[in-house]
């Protein structure tokens, strides 16, 4: 090392650093090997290499430095911090919506099992009252008869009509209760993933980028920082 000139180090570390290859970390680590390589590591036109590569702008630095370097990566790490609270504050808004659409779902399902239970009961005792009215024109024991009479003469509707209604709206109440059990399954389906979500962001928050749900981020060395800065607000 101590054959080349600090000219031919500088321009060595300024290739490794534009092919992306030499990243913030590694130039850190560099600068505690020696007091040459500490030297050499705070030179300015490195960290403007870097500041343009992991924080692009249209207004470069007017000096750039490494104190700068360490100003704008806290604040971005503290931006990327709020970013992710945001992330899991929707991901939990979406479990709770998710939720309570299932308990809106269990309520009307509720309801439609207790209509069509109420005109089930309602239509069988409309058939004894068919059934007692057919069999009060055939001859039959007095007691027989007049249990059958009182059947039919405490009936106040007319009983074909509304056998019919009551035929319509158990068919409708069926068809309701399938579709709201197919609704409900799938919003559980919804839950489920939504949950897993919100697990992801919370205890595995470098795998982010595979939920769909990453934001803009600065290409090449700003994949480096990413990874960072999530294992660093993960602590």
């Amino acid at each position: 090392m101590s054959v080349l000139p600090d000219e031919l180090w500088n321009r060595i570390l300024e290739i490794v650093i534009s092919t992306s290859r030499l990243g913030y970390r590694d130039l850190c680590c560099l600068a505690i090997v020696s007091r040459r390589l500490n030297r050499l590591s705070e030179d300015s036109s490195l960290w403007a290499t870097l500041l343009a590569l992991d924080f692009p702008s249209s207004d470069p630095p007017q000096s750039p430095s490494k104190s700068l370097y360490k100003t704008k990566f806290e604040r971005d790490k503290a931006r990327r911090v709020a970013a992710m609270r945001r992330l899991v504050l929707s991901a939990e808004s979406r479990v709770d919506l998710s939720r309570k659409r299932l308990a809106d779902l269990e309520d009307k399902m509720v309801r439609e099992n207790a209509r069509l239970k109420a005109a089930v009961e309602e239509m069988t005792n409309l058939e004894r009252v068919k059934r007692a009215s057919v069999a009060l024109k055939v001859w039959q024991p007095e007691v027989v008869r007049g249990r059958q009479k009182q059947i039919v003469e405490q009936c106040t509707v007319p009983v074909d009509s509304r056998l019919s209604s009551l035929l319509m709206e158990i068919r409708v109440c069926k068809q309701q209760i399938v579709g709201f059990v197919k609704t409900y399954n799938n919003e559980k389906q919804k839950l489920s993933k939504y949950k897993e979500a919100v697990t992801s962001l919370k205890y595995h928050p470098l795998q982010i980028s595979q939920l769909g749900l990453t934001l803009k981020e600065p290409k090449v060395k700003g994949k480096k920082l990413k990874l960072c800065e999530s294992a660093e607000s993960s602590r």
